[in-house]
């Protein structure tokens, strides 16, 4: 059969790239086209877009590209029609695969969406759209099933991919990990300050007030693989904090604990069993904003599917240097800390096990009448 890819960021080629693994396993005569990442193409689907075209964040930048964006989903509804795809397969990136699963549907193509958009947490009108366009929706998070029932609408949930991503993972050298980026033998602490210049420039000098206060630490920053070393450079320059790029993985893999910006990344970072304090700073009118539309209890994934505080959440005027202080201190050792680890190992069991991007796989074979 034919599949018609649609993941417009590089954790959806990730995702994407592991799901296409699986349904080669059971569909041997399967044909791809994507708009996706290297690793959709090197699991031998013919690449249309490269997600690096399509990467439009916030409001300015998409408004200025408006006319760009409009010729991708032209091109992108066009390429569907003359591929005549068996199924329609979109992950995430719901601006850009909501308008195409609304045209897919009126042509009679069969739509699969695998990885929800976060209507959970804002434009909730966004369900009466997905019933209505997206033949079948599967879910990553577990509340999102009982989110979506609410709306009466009926979803598979198959568990977070992020668990095979990460277990599939060859162990890393420690001591060779350390070698190689000029790293001391005192325990780590990661910093995850995000991937944007703007949220960096906020967040990191909080972040980098904290080695000075820990000098029996060592401080490590996950680099932006799209910034260049100069850019974080004008923040290290005066310290002995070390930086790597594409390597948050293996950071996190040999660190003790972690302050991590609100994103996936707080999922993660509890994958790799690190007790984390979680950061959180934008401009006052950009948090208005978003408290007003946002209809959540916390910012990050862990609390959101605990249902309650794991890791602790230090936002806007609470992300300061004397609260970051203390909170790191706690988590390096003690009672905190301890009752951290135990919640991440039920954190690992209410995301399902293993085997996600296997069990979506064998969904969309069973909706498409292939055993």
């Amino acid at each position: 059969m034919k599949y018609y890819v649609i993941a417009g960021e590089a954790s959806g080629d990730l995702h994407a790239s592991n799901l296409v693994k699986a349904i080669k396993k059971l569909d041997t005569s399967a044909e791809f086209r994507c708009w996706g990442g290297d690793l959709l193409k090197a699991e031998g689907a013919t690449l249309v877009k490269h997600y690096r075209d399509l990467a439009f964040m916030g409001f300015a930048e998409v408004i200025m590209n408006l006319r760009t964006i409009l010729r991708n989903i032209d091109l992108c509804k066009k390429d569907i029609l003359e591929y005549k795809p068996d199924a329609l397969i979109l992950v995430d990136y719901p601006g850009f695969n909501l308008r195409i699963a609304e045209f897919a549907k009126e042509k009679g193509f069969r739509i699969f969406y695998y990885i929800s958009p976060q209507v959970w947490a804002w434009k909730q009108s966004r369900v009466h759209k997905i019933k209505r366009v997206v033949d079948h929706m599967l879910v990553i998070l577990p509340f999102e099933k009982e989110f979506y029932q609410r709306f009466d609408h009926n979803v598979d949930f198959v568990g977070h991919p992020l668990l095979d991503a990460i277990a599939g993972r060859e162990a890393v050298n420690e001591m060779k990990f350390r070698g190689e980026y000029g790293l001391s033998d005192k325990p780590i602490i990661a910093l995850l300050p995000g991937s944007r210049k703007q949220e960096i420039a906020v967040k990191l000098p909080v972040m980098l007030s904290m080695p000075v206060k820990f000098p029996g630490y060592q401080f490590v920053i996950a680099g932006a693989p799209s910034l260049p070393q100069e850019y974080y450079d004008g923040f290290i320059s005066k310290s002995d904090v070390k930086i790597v790029f594409g390597k948050t993985y293996d950071l996190l893999s040999v660190s003790h604990a972690a302050l991590v910006t609100s994103g996936t990344a707080t999922l993660e970072t509890a994958l790799f069993n690190v007790p984390e304090v979680v950061c959180y700073k934008g401009s006052a009118v950009s948090y208005l904003i978003a408290k007003q539309l946002v209809k959540v209890k916390y910012i990050s994934l862990v609390n959101l599917i605990m249902d309650r505080e794991v890791v602790k959440e230090l936002i806007q005027k609470d992300l300061n240097e004397k609260n970051l202080e203390d909170e790191l201190k706690r988590i390096l050792s003690g009672p905190v800390r301890e009752r951290i680890l135990s919640d991440y190992a039920e954190l690992r069991n209410k995301l399902g096990g293993s085997g996600a991007s296997a069990k979506a796989a064998a969904l969309i074979m069973n909706y498409l009448g292939k055993k």
